[in-house]
């Protein structure tokens, strides 16, 4: 089984297990300092656009990752070599960090202008609006005030506590730990797109229906899932569906500058 294992994906599914082992059994919190932030968090550090790649939420996280590089990874890097599937490997997944910082960005400055909106306006129904459009749990204290505050929503007490509940999101969205992404998805998604543009006759057997599918279509039905799952953004839904889109896109961008590049260096 483990003997059509290619160089570059054994080594990059060694040390993505060992890190999550070293989490696990030395209770060290990696993802706190090596997940991606918010660029403009008090979190933020540069590395993160590569470290958040090697680092996974949980055990079910890292296996579906590491289960679709063991299986699409060792064709690429027999077809394209390991320096070159290396190079593959980061591009996608720099490319997804940066495409996934640059839609929190736009939406953390949507978020923005909606909680100045609020100040302005404030309102009970809004508020509640507010918390839930951004995927806040309302429980506890947070229950009991918004009850309170709609049936006096001209306490003025209220009111100023909904303000700085208000501001206190923008604080959570941008250092919270929901803004900050881990996984080796991007990269994943950009060996899946590459392997439906170089094999894209190539049958898969799906589990669920368990179907045989070509890998063109394949790609092409999670990409518009991706796309349809990142517009939507359900309430509860914490999966970083752009830095998928993302991995894919710089995927398809590299894969096409190789096939015009007649030079070849590595």
């Amino acid at each position: 089984m483990f003997g059509r294992l290619t160089p570059a994906v054994k080594n990059l599914l060694m040390i993505n297990v060992l890190l999550q082992i070293v989490q696990g059994i030395f209770n060290v919190d990696l993802n706190s300092i090596g997940g991606l932030r918010f660029i403009f968090s008090d979190h933020f550090l540069p590395f993160q656009f590569v470290t958040y790649m090697f680092l996974h939420g949980n055990f079910w996280h890292l296996l579906g990752n590491m289960f679709a590089l063991f299986i699409f990874g060792p064709m690429l890097e027999m077809t394209w070599g390991s320096k070159r599937f290396i190079i593959f490997y980061f591009v996608t997944g720099i490319g997804a960090g940066i495409l996934y910082s640059a839609i929190n960005f736009y939406e953390i400055n949507v978020l923005k202008i909606a909680i100045e909106e609020y100040v302005q306006n404030p309102d009970p129904y809004l508020l509640i609006d507010l918390i839930k459009s951004n995927s806040l749990q309302i429980n506890g204290n947070i229950s009991v005030f918004l009850e309170n505050f709609q049936e006096n929503p001209d306490n003025p007490l209220y009111i100023q506590e909904s303000i700085d509940y208000a501001n206190s999101i923008y604080n959570i969205m941008i250092n919270g730990d929901q803004a900050n992404m881990v996984g080796a998805s991007g990269s994943v998604f950009g060996i899946l797109l590459a392997f439906g543009m170089l094999f894209p006759n190539t049958e898969l057997m799906l589990l669920f229906p368990p179907i045989p599918i070509k890998a063109k279509y394949f790609v092409l039905f999670y990409g518009l899932y991706e796309l349809y799952a990142g517009i939507k953004n359900a309430p509860g839904d914490n999966v970083a569906h752009y830095a998928h889109l993302g991995g894919m896109l710089f995927a398809f961008i590299l894969i096409k500058l190789w096939e015009n590049k007649t030079d070849r260096f590595y």
